[in-house]
């Protein structure tokens, strides 16, 4: 948007990763300090934060992207007189809540969509899924192109691309056996992303001698923590690799024999795209965001969300028919270039903005 002329700022919470995020960017970025828990009184501080920020800077478009900042961004949007408020949704989180705390996070959303004056899920199913609960008007959503947030850098996950040192450091923290079979899963190490079904159903498969798992992601235990002996499992078991956090995924998927996605609950996950420019296998849980992308026995595996008998049937029958395996990654790959290039989506955002400031 930089390089259109616009004149960008960015927002966010602080952390480690602003310095170099301001670099790479070259924009302006204004700290908000956001919680990702229910913090009613903090969170009030944020608003105020904002509005007075918005009130100041008289942006033409307030975009907000995360549960937590699109609820506080889009009111303090509105109150500051913001004709444009964009909220891309990624995610719902009250889909795997219960009770009083499931409806606390629906009526969230409900507030979000509400003071958004335009709402754009990141996948069709979530699109479907908002407008069959009525959570919001369908004049406000819409879905960008064939849906993701951002598309995919098309030169960054690339197999010709690949930096050589990265590749030996990722795969000098595998160590891999010489015909170790290697599962991959990639996100943040939390309950929700169903890292405890995938861990239990490698431990029951049939391949737990000839496979690595590897688990690229940090922990949140404070939020969505996993059960103590999942735990123990994750860090004493010979055949399970935890890696925190990595900026150089790439090189991980380019070294892994099949990418599994367990999560209970998605918008659009990126993950799968990158496995797909990779051109690595996937299986993946059958939820919305999930099967935007992936087809079952077309462009990857697919089973029922916290089935671990089918996970791990699914689990050996990847290392039994790896050309089979191949196959899918293939058409996934074709699917992934032709349909979720960055720069096309990039250039379609960029021509929505254009048209409602018209």
């Amino acid at each position: 948007m930089k390089a259109a002329g616009w004149e960008v700022k960015m927002v966010s919470a602080d952390g480690k990763e602003i310095n170099e995020i301001i670099n790479k960017e070259g924009c302006e970025h204004f700290t908000v300090p956001f919680t990702r828990k229910i913090t009613p009184f903090h969170d009030l501080v944020c608003l105020w934060k904002l509005y007075t920020f918005f009130k100041e800077e008289k942006p033409d478009i307030v975009h907000t992207h995360t549960p937590k900042a699109g609820l506080l961004g889009m009111v303090a949007a509105k109150l500051a007189g913001v004709k444009v408020r964009i909220h891309t949704l990624a995610g719902m989180l009250h889909v795997t809540q219960e009770n009083n705390k499931k409806k606390l996070l629906e009526n969230t959303d409900r507030w979000t969509f509400s003071n958004a004056t335009h709402i754009w899920p990141n996948s069709n199913s979530m699109k479907n899924f908002i407008l069959k609960n009525n959570f919001t008007q369908s004049a406000k959503v819409e879905v960008l192109g064939h849906g993701s947030s951002n598309g995919i850098d098309l030169e960054r996950f690339s197999r010709e691309n690949l930096k050589e040192n990265h590749l030996v450091a990722a795969t000098m923290r595998v160590m891999p056996g010489e015909n170790d079979f290697i599962i991959l899963a990639v996100g943040r190490l939390v309950r929700d992303k169903g890292i405890e079904d995938l861990v239990k159903a490698f431990l029951e498969s049939k391949i737990t001698n000839r496979s690595k798992l590897v688990l690229l992601g940090d922990y949140e235990q404070e939020l969505d923590p996993l059960d103590e002996d999942i735990l123990r499992k994750i860090e004493d078991h010979p055949r399970i690799v935890q890696v925190g956090w990595s900026d150089h995924v790439e090189h991980y998927l380019a070294i892994s024999d099949v990418l599994v996605h367990a999560s209970y609950r998605e918008g659009f996950p990126n993950v799968l795209l990158e496995a797909g420019a990779m051109q690595v296998p996937v299986i993946c849980s059958d939820i919305m965001g999930n099967t935007d992308l992936i087809q079952n026995k077309k462009t990857g595996l697919v089973f029922p969300v916290k089935n671990l008998s089918v996970l791990k049937d699914a689990l050996e029958f990847a290392y039994v028919k790896r050309d089979f395996m191949q196959d899918l990654a293939d058409n996934l790959y074709k699917q992934v270039v032709e349909n979720y290039d960055r720069k096309k989506m990039q250039a379609l955002i960029l021509e929505k903005y254009t048209k409602l400031l018209s």
